[in-house]
């Protein structure tokens, strides 16, 4: 599967960290990882390092070379579906639950991120602001819902966004949690340190067969290597969805650019700030740690790869006529443009277990939407709950049983 288009910055800048083996021979683990991005990197170290399991990964190509080198990396609390329409779906403790383990994950992945070295990790503010006069309207209803679960945030006017932040909207809100990171790098990072760990990671080796056998499931690979284990679990990104007869979300396309480094004063409020608004498809931007201006946005429902190639740069430039029109005095030039393949639920919320067609020996680890790291962060606990038979919060409000 063709899962981005462009030149995604991560890969450009970083390159090819680190050559991992492709898998050559038969072997045996407690608990297979299939896929080698962002995802399948924190679960497998939740597994590995902090469950003390046995653990092996494989990744059908480079490691990191998928969907996470086209990743924006914007750390936020704050789901793509408001708290407020998510209230209406299952409860406002159960929305509340979503929003609060998003926050927790951001401060779980700083943590992880202190010893790995260099992965350009930064807590950041998050400016949400609306997008015209009716969603400020609705913002002012999250904001109050946010406000009875005390999660930190600031109610912004209209005259005080344009003191602060130099442009007009009816309103926004300013939260303090949020954060950004280099994701091809903190992938690497944190397979070279299993790797040194002694866990088996193999690229370029692709799962072509999953069957029963035993007490636990048997893994074919495309060269004919055979994994046995007591539990697979299915980190594939949008291809994981190609293991379901049920269909659990749509594939979208979603575009991105990065600008050239941009003076810090210049930058200004940027440097420590991203900035997204409440229309949808929605237009987002935050910094690099070398100062450049990551802008993403003008998502559409195409996924067709050829098609979604062809639009890259039309695609770039609109997205840098809209930071224009909002910030007429920032100077922007486009370095890389990209674009890549991203699924979405109907209610923005992620499938993290097991699911009926394959039971609970295959668990799912579907990070779908805006909050993907996250996402994946507080679902590599949940997970690894699974495995050692315990229960977790998010068990159900993340599980296929929501689809009934």
């Amino acid at each position: 599967m063709d899962l981005k288009s462009g030149y995604p910055f991560w890969a450009i800048k970083n390159g090819l960290i680190q050559a991992f083996p492709q898998l050559q021979q038969d072997l045996r683990c407690e608990v297979l990882v299939i896929g080698g991005g962002i995802t399948g990197a924190l679960i497998a170290d939740e597994l590995a390092r902090n469950g003390g399991h046995e653990v092996v990964v494989i990744e059908q190509r480079d490691i990191g070379w998928g969907s996470t080198a086209a990743s924006t990396a914007m750390l936020q609390f704050e789901i793509d579906t408001p708290m407020v329409e998510l209230a209406r779906q299952y409860g406002q403790d159960n929305a509340a639950a979503a929003y609060l383990a998003c926050a927790r994950a951001i401060d779980q992945i700083n943590v992880l991120c202190q010893p790995l070295g260099e992965v350009d990790f930064q807590p950041l503010a998050s400016l949400y602001y609306a997008s015209s006069r009716r969603d400020g309207r609705h913002l002012r209803e999250e904001y109050a819902l946010r406000q009875r679960y005390r999660i930190q945030q600031q109610w912004l006017e209209p005259d005080e966004i344009l003191q602060r932040y130099g442009f007009a909207a009816p309103g926004a809100i300013l939260s303090a949690k949020a954060a950004r990171v280099d994701p091809y790098r903190l992938t690497y990072r944190l397979f070279s340190r299993l790797a040194s760990a002694g866990v088996g990671i193999y690229d370029r080796t692709c799962a072509s067969q999953l069957r029963p056998h035993g007490q636990g499931m048997e893994v074919t690979t495309s060269n004919g290597a055979r994994i046995t284990c007591n539990q697979v679990v299915l980190a594939t990104g949008y291809q994981a969805q190609q293991w379901l007869q049920q269909p659990v979300a749509r594939n979208r396309s979603s575009y991105a650019m990065v600008t050239d480094p941009i003076d810090p004063d210049q930058l200004g409020f940027l440097r420590h700030t991203m900035l997204w608004e409440t229309a949808r498809p929605y237009l987002y931007m935050r910094s690099t740690g070398d100062n450049r201006l990551l802008i993403g946005g003008e998502d559409d429902a195409l996924d067709i790869p050829a098609r979604r190639d062809a639009r890259v740069q039309r695609k770039a430039q609109k997205l840098l006529k809209k930071v224009q029109r909002l910030l007429p005095s920032l100077p922007m030039q486009t370095t890389f443009s990209w674009a890549g393949t991203f699924a979405e639920t109907a209610d923005g919320l992620p499938f993290f277990g097991a699911h009926r067609q394959w039971g609970p020996r295959v668990l799912f680890a579907m990070a779908y939407g805006g909050n993907g790291i996250t996402y994946s962060m507080t679902g590599a606990e949940l997970l690894r709950a699974a495995i050692e038979g315990r229960s977790h919060r998010l068990s159900e409000l993340y599980g296929f049983a929501r689809l009934d």
